[in-house]
């Protein structure tokens, strides 16, 4: 195996492990992340859980594409909701730190992405 194959494979498996975790946190119901719908959106309880469950459910999916078949846009899709939970940290009164700390949760599935436009344009 090349360097570059193990760079995306490092990569996704990166990838897919921050998301499929996420997803059964979210799947699960965790409760910290419940409180934060709700404080965002106004929402319900039970609307919260239902939306976190969503939530959970699409992560997991994401995961599975990264590692069975990888696709640009779910890949940018990754990278903005990587950025976007992570800046949900300081916006329900958490430490900027707490953003910081998850940059990998954005970085890595964008890295991805621009691993395979490379690929591409030297075809």
């Amino acid at each position: 195996m090349d360097n570059n194959k193990k760079i995306e494979w490092l990569l996704r498996i990166g990838v897919a492990g921050e998301f499929l975790g996420h997803g059964l946190l979210a799947i699960g119901g965790k409760k910290d992340w419940l409180g934060w719908i709700s404080q965002m959106t106004n929402v319900s309880d039970s609307t919260a859980a239902t939306l976190l469950l969503l939530i959970g459910f699409l992560d997991v999916a994401v995961a599975i594409i990264v590692l069975v078949k990888p696709m640009r846009p779910v890949l940018l899709w990754a990278a903005f909701w990587g950025f976007w939970t992570a800046l949900v940290r300081p916006l329900v009164g958490q430490s900027v730190l707490d953003f910081i700390e998850r940059f990998a949760n954005w970085a890595a599935p964008l890295a991805l992405f621009y691993f395979y436009k490379k690929d591409n344009s030297n075809r």
